[in-house]
């Protein structure tokens, strides 16, 4: 491969290459083997395995910019992001690599996703802890991370307050043992049920 031009883009630390031959492509220097990023320029040559390593680093690129423009919806987890550019036929690899660098960059954040995702769930659903974390762990959040942000959600909504608004809502039409036991599957304890009853 020959260098016919690279330029910055607006986008920071990302920079556009356009090889004599073939299409242009984006590169950032964390994607690419140390000391190949300086000797990009105009003119200069690469063997095989140095295109191949500057081809690595365009098609990383591709996937931050798709992982990017889902994170500027909404924010995500590493796991749900994964899977939805997996999903694109994005190669694992190429996934890992850009993710990686949007948490390291601090644009992608489990603890940020799940608060979020608690903060949502609460305006429709009224669940207890052990409900909201098995809700977080199958949304591929860490125990401890799920942990962290239940802490931080229960310190601003109070779970008895939240367990009284399930009881209401659920005893329209349940009673008894089924009631009970729609409360535990709403994630409250047998002890918060009980001073209800």
């Amino acid at each position: 491969m020959i260098i016919k031009s690279i330029a910055e883009t607006s986008y920071s630390g990302m920079f556009k290459v356009a090889p004599e031959e073939g299409s242009a492509f984006y590169i950032r220097k964390e994607y690419l083997p140390d000391g190949l990023f300086e000797r990009i320029d105009v003119g200069a040559e690469f063997d095989q395995t140095e295109t191949d390593s500057l081809m690595d680093a365009g098609l990383t690129c591709a996937v931050e910019l798709k992982a990017v423009s889902y994170l500027a919806r909404a924010e995500q987890s590493r796991f749900g992001l994964t899977r939805k550019l997996t999903e694109k036929k994005y190669d694992k690899k190429y996934v890992e690599a850009a993710l990686t660098y949007l948490e390291v960059c601090g644009y992608l954040s489990d603890q940020r996703y799940a608060i979020a995702w608690l903060n949502t769930r609460s305006t429709n659903h009224y669940e207890g802890r052990s409900r909201l974390s098995a809700e977080l762990a199958a949304r591929g959040i860490a125990r401890d991370v799920a942990n962290q942000a239940l802490n931080e959600f229960f310190t601003e909504h109070d779970e008895d307050e939240i367990c009284r608004k399930a009881y209401e809502k659920l005893s329209k039409t349940k009673s008894g043992d089924k009631l009970t036991e729609a409360m535990m599957r709403a994630g409250f304890s047998f002890k918060q049920i009980k001073s209800l009853l």
